[in-house]
């Protein structure tokens, strides 16, 4: 029921994901005030002069009504801003005339047709339209105060408390909608940038980052870091458009971003063709080696899926270098421009070794990995490897998960014997 009465605000009003938030609200407002505008003419039959009263509003209403069907099918609004205002000021400057002047209650009116023009104004000149707004009025005021004779006055005050009571209700009425649609919308908007602001932080630094302002480097004394690299990527590179190698990345980049996710992993970042992920942060936790070399074994598979099919369409093919690396980090938030979350220390850099070192293909791990993982899958020792910069590193490949551990039918899969000793991890870290 929720999802139905959510998809018709949408079609009525515009989708937060295809309109903007001002021209969502133009939509609301026209809509609303033009229909608003239509049930006022239908009430004003006890009127002395209910015949130019209703149609003021049946004319205006009716505009208001189709400049929302313009704005909601040829997707524009802004354009209309002042048809708009000018519809509504004209409407209340006749309405001034021909319903008792200030004494009718009309005055009030002014003040949420300028909250409703102050919410649409998009270039920020807000002195000109309240400039606009105060000259209207103050010129209804004088006129009032000197031609006195130009205002159609009430026949009794019995009938001119009933409609100053009604408009005073009915402005009430109307601002009240106007805080709802401008709070939800607002919560529409609110919901959006923290999507964003997730899409870019974890959510732990993300919520310290809105409450301070800033965020505070932690060290953390063990992570698993990942590293991948596409192979040949520049001679790839070469038989593809700018548009077919982004596109390409996007791909693989978004597979790596499941299957992270799936794990519990935390995406640092992306360069070039670069795939930087880690484990065990910011929320600290015992199986971070565990769930990085599942991901590694994932990611490579995804890898192999894709080359299958590149090759049966003669494409180029992509294959990919993995190194994962468990170590102590400082992780945390730096600058204030296009900020991000990313991690530093020798850690990082013997992390970016293990996968330079690689083989296309593989999972290649560090001894401090492959001591808190061993238990959980085949790897194979390669000896001591020389790292730029490092030395001779010790590393292993990963093969699978072992045979008692992995389903019978998907071997990258954990069994029930896989997961009960992840969960004994768990615990540990608990306790």
């Amino acid at each position: 029921m929720t999802a139905y009465l959510i998809s018709a605000i949408y079609y009525l009003f515009g989708d937060p994901k295809k309109n903007s938030l001002e021209h969502r609200l133009f939509n609301t407002i026209a809509l609303v005030n033009g229909l608003l505008n239509i049930l006022g003419a239908l009430g004003s039959f006890y009127l002395p002069n209910f015949e130019i009263i209703f149609l003021l509003n049946l004319t205006s209403g009716l505009l208001m009504i189709g400049m929302y069907f313009i704005s909601r099918i040829k997707s524009i609004y802004y354009i209309l801003f002042w048809p708009f205002n000018l519809t509504i000021l004209t409407y209340l400057s006749a309405m001034w005339f021909f319903n008792g002047g200030s004494h009718g209650g009309n005055h009030y009116y002014f003040i949420p047709a300028l909250v409703i023009a102050t919410i649409l104004l998009r270039n920020h000149r807000v002195w000109l339209l309240y400039l606009f707004y105060i000259s209207i009025t103050a010129s209804l005021y004088i006129i009032e105060y000197f031609r006195r004779d130009l205002i159609v006055d009430y026949p009794s005050e019995e009938e001119r408390y009933l409609d100053a009571g009604g408009n005073y209700l009915f402005v009430q009425i109307l601002v009240g909608i106007l805080i709802f649609i401008l709070s939800r919308n607002l919560n529409i908007e609110r919901k959006k940038s923290d999507s964003l602001l997730l899409n870019i932080l974890p959510e732990a630094i993300a919520n310290e980052l809105k409450i301070h302002n800033s965020v505070i480097p932690v060290r953390y004394d063990s992570i698993s870091i990942l590293f991948t690299d596409m192979a040949g990527f520049t001679k790839v590179a070469e038989t593809m458009t700018p548009e077919e190698l982004v596109n390409e990345l996007d791909t693989y980049f978004r597979g790596f971003d499941a299957i992270i996710k799936k794990h519990k992993m935390e995406k640092i970042k992306t360069i070039g063709d670069s795939y930087m992920a880690a484990g065990g942060l910011p929320n600290v936790n015992y199986t971070h080696a565990i769930d990085s070399v599942l991901c590694g074994l994932e990611f490579q598979r995804f890898m192999a899926d894709h080359k299958e099919i590149r090759q049966l369409q003669n494409l180029p093919i992509w294959e990919l270098r993995l190194g994962i690396h468990t170590g102590p980090a400082v992780a945390g938030v730096v600058g204030t421009d296009k900020f991000a979350y990313d991690i530093w220390g020798d850690s990082v850099n013997t992390a970016s070794r293990l996968e330079s070192s690689g083989i296309v293909g593989e999972v290649n791990i560090s001894h401090a990995t492959y001591e808190l993982v061993k238990d959980f899958f085949v790897c194979e020792h390669r000896g001591k490897i020389v790292a730029k910069n490092k030395g001779e590193i010790d590393m292993y490949l990963v093969k699978s998960i072992k045979d008692n551990l992995r389903d019978a039918v998907d071997p990258l899969k954990p069994n029930s014997i896989f997961r009960d000793l992840y969960l004994s991890y768990q615990a540990d870290e608990v306790i």
